[in-house]
């Protein structure tokens, strides 16, 4: 009874702190009144837009790709349209009244960056008007962000979606997607598996800064604030040329927030949301200020999170799962009036706690009893970009520029046995540094109506350093790639890609031994409409050559014996599969498979600099899914068998490879009602259990996951935003699938967090 008690106490606690941070929100929101942008007094030359006659879905994708905008649309919509050409100098607004013109359609900006397509009597306001107080809906995504560029296993997560999803960790934003994994349960331990590959075998970037982040075998590896996102795209396996060098298992983007997704012309505003979690206290505030004047414009944007350690499913608290995270985010930008643009920005996150002896594990039992049950570790990752670009291309001169530098470093203190009779261990401070000085030149020629060659050079500068008080190592490798990449409608209902990259690296060891190689990379891949508007027919292939991939700095030896050097890692990645759409309905399926050869695998030992693996992932992915003008349903399953030198995948033997997936069944369902400005969703994960383990290891445990939500924007008072939410609702004890060690019987995983109820406020103001 007394137990009950204080928990009801603490739920009281944790509403009446909801309906303060609500209040204040309110307040500052009223306050402050809403600042609507102004048309910009310097107009620049229109963009040049070209997309012939097609059926509409796809050629709302490729307006998506060239303006910038996010077109949002219901499948039941835009089945059996055809769009109307479209080409020339042309506002986004005036390019969809063309597009289209004859369809009955009419749209309507939600946003900045953010379009619905609508059904003619679903249309509110004159066509194109820009209603600040407009609801935004919840449909399928037909031409998602910017980052779309319509791959065969492309993967887009986009501004409508994350604002559906508030998610606060990496594993959150690929929520009800199967084949995108996440395992660990705080920010510092996760890690994105895509098809159980890990993703330092992917080209990573944010915004368009390639990350050098294998440091900690036991921290995670690509630490990012998602309140800073505003898409992120995953190309499962195939991916073009232009994705980077290294996406031997594919290639995973994220693109941050910037002033132009606030405000469509001149002016100035801010964002403020502040969000509580009653499983551990935790309290998340955020803050953003951001204004357009003359062709410059600026965003700045914080969050800070602060709270205790969660408790997990079966009520025991998580030790070492406390939050303590500090990030930020910079932008400045210059449009001119010809359209070259201009922008620079530096984003930073830092985790600093203390966190389990090894940070992705709970416990492990047997260990030596002067090993600390927490350590404190300090993650600290930064990324600088410099990038040019033109906003209003001209057919055959479309350049993008960057130059960046991302950096990550882990701080933790190293314990040794202790000295003599004491019992105390020995400790100093270990350092592991990684960073890249990375940068590109392309330029997109358009085809007019065939379509357009992206051809461009990248390069990239890494460095792996680990330091402590008694021996220093580093690995370096430099890169050099030209590439190309032919994206084509040759014919109607055809639509290819294929491209082709050549690398030479240079790799110098911890000895200061070098080698050079160099060698070439391919991929092609098509979609064919088998019945226009119905069925779609796709299917790619590619042929990665990798390079020398740098160790993991906390293992790095200085006395490493490398022999004749290393085999540079190639990879063989092949998919294909059907999408059938009728009447808002959508099914599809796909099949994938990716090896890699010569993946390194390095320990500490002397001899082992040279060890490598070869890792395979196969399986498939079936979905079925339902969209109405005011919400959508779906569901998918997948099925992935990953293998490690021709034996089933383990967490240990898969470090800074691959591991073990199996069977996951996803549901995301959302509804919209716009007479009360109310959005309801909810979504389940189903991991079946895992009994194709590696010999000697235990069957995986599977599980059942419920969230829920629902989200209130009060009509009279647009720019306020409240959300109340619950996680695990069932109130399972479980850890990730793709989370470290649940095979072995002496690990303890990192549970993640029991039955949470989630309260924010924001407000823009």
């Amino acid at each position: 009874m007394g137990a009950d008690i204080a928990a009801g106490t603490r739920r009281a606690k944790a509403v009446r702190v909801a309906l303060l941070l609500a209040g204040t929100a309110l307040a500052g929101s009223l306050a402050s009144g809403t600042v609507l942008a102004q048309p910009a007094p310097g107009a620049t030359a229109a963009p040049i837009i070209s997309v012939p006659a097609q059926p509409l879905s796809t050629a709302l994708i490729a307006f998506s790709r060239q303006t910038r905008v996010e077109v949002i649309v219901p499948s039941s919509v835009a089945a059996g349209k055809r769009s109307a050409t479209v080409n020339g100098p042309l506002t986004a607004q005036a390019a969809l009244s063309q597009m289209l013109a004859g369809t009955g359609l009419s749209y309507r900006f939600t946003g900045a960056g953010t379009v619905t397509i609508e059904g003619a009597r679903a249309a509110s306001g004159p066509t194109g008007a820009n209603e600040a107080g407009a609801i935004e809906l919840d449909t399928i995504t037909v031409a998602g962000a910017t980052m779309a560029r319509g791959g065969v296993s492309e993967i887009v997560v986009g501004p409508a979606d994350l604002a559906r999803i508030n998610p606060s960790d990496a594993r959150e934003v690929f929520a009800g997607q199967p084949r995108v994994k996440v395992g660990g349960s705080t920010p510092m331990s996760q890690k994105v598996y895509v098809n159980g590959v890990e993703e330092t075998n992917l080209a990573v970037t944010i915004d368009g800064s390639r990350q050098n982040n294998k440091v900690f075998h036991h921290n995670g590896t690509t630490l990012i604030d998602p309140s800073f996102l505003r898409a992120a795209r995953v190309d499962a396996g195939v991916a073009p040329a232009d994705a980077g060098p290294g996406a031997l298992g594919g290639a995973i983007a994220y693109e941050t927030k910037d002033a132009r997704d606030f405000l469509a012309g001149d002016g100035m505003g801010g964002f403020a949301k502040s969000q509580f979690n009653t499983n551990g206290s935790v309290f998340t505030n955020s803050l953003s200020g951001y204004a357009r004047q003359g062709g410059f414009d600026i965003l700045g944007y914080g969050t800070f999170a602060k709270g205790g350690n969660y408790k997990a499913g079966n009520g025991d608290e998580v030790l070492g799962t406390k939050s303590d995270l500090l990030s930020g985010l910079l932008k400045l930008g210059w449009e001119a009036p010809s359209g070259d643009r201009f922008q620079i920005s530096h984003e930073r996150v830092r985790d600093d706690a203390l966190r389990p002896f090894r940070g992705n594990i709970g416990f492990i039992t047997g260990r030596p009893v002067w090993e600390p049950r927490l350590r404190r570790y300090e993650i600290d990752r930064q990324n600088t970009v410099f990038s040019y670009s033109r906003t209003t291309a001209l057919g055959w001169w479309d350049p993008k520029g960057v130059l960046a530098y991302s950096r990550t470093n882990v701080d933790t203190p190293i314990f040794e046995r202790p000295v003599g009779a004491s019992t105390v261990p020995v400790s100093y401070p270990g350092t592991g540094t990684t960073d890249s000085f990375n940068g590109k030149f392309e330029n997109r020629f358009g085809l007019g109506r065939l379509g357009s060659v992206t051809a461009g050079v990248d390069f990239y500068k890494d460095k792996a350093l680990y330091k402590d008080r008694n021996f220093r190592a580093d690995e370096k490798a430099s890169n050099v790639g030209l590439y190309a990449q032919a994206r084509l409608t040759p014919i109607e209902r055809t639509r290819i890609s294929f491209g082709l990259r050549g690398d030479r690296q240079w790799f110098t060891g911890t000895t200061g031994r070098e080698w050079d190689n160099a060698g070439l990379s391919r991929n092609i891949s098509g979609e064919f409409d088998l019945i226009p508007e119905h069925l779609t027919l796709k299917a790619g292939y590619s042929h990665v050559w990798g390079g020398i991939q740098l160790a993991e700095n906390f293992i790095m030896n200085p006395a490493w014996n490398y022999g004749t050097g290393l085999k540079p890692v190639t990879s063989d990645n092949v998919t294909a599969g059907l999408v059938a759409r009728w009447q808002g309905f959508t099914l599809e399926g796909s099949v994938f498979r990716t090896v890699l050869d010569h993946a390194r695998a390095a320990r500490y030992a002397v001899a082992s600099a040279t060890l490598t693996r070869e890792v395979e992932s196969q399986g498939f992915e079936i979905g079925l899914g339902y969209a109405w003008e005011d919400g959508f349903v779906r569901a998918k399953y997948a099925d992935v068998d990953v293998r490690i030198d021709n034996q089933r995948a383990d967490s240990d033997t898969g470090t800074y490879l691959a591991t073990p997936i199996g069977q996951i069944w996803t549901l995301t369902a959302a509804h919209t009602f716009k007479a009360y400005g109310v959005t309801i969703g909810a979504d389940v994960e189903i991991v079946r259990d895992y009994k194709k383990v590696a010999p000697g290891n235990q069957p995986l445990k599977g599980y059942e996951v419920v969230n829920a939500f629902v989200e209130y924007k009060p009509l009279q008072l647009p720019h306020l935003t409240f959300r109340a939410e619950v996680k695990n609702l069932l109130d399972q004890t479980y850890a990730d699938r793709a989370t470290y060690g649940q095979e072995f019987g002496t690990v303890t995983p990192l549970y993640q967090p029991g039955r949470s109820f989630v309260l924010s406020a924001a407000a823009r103001f």
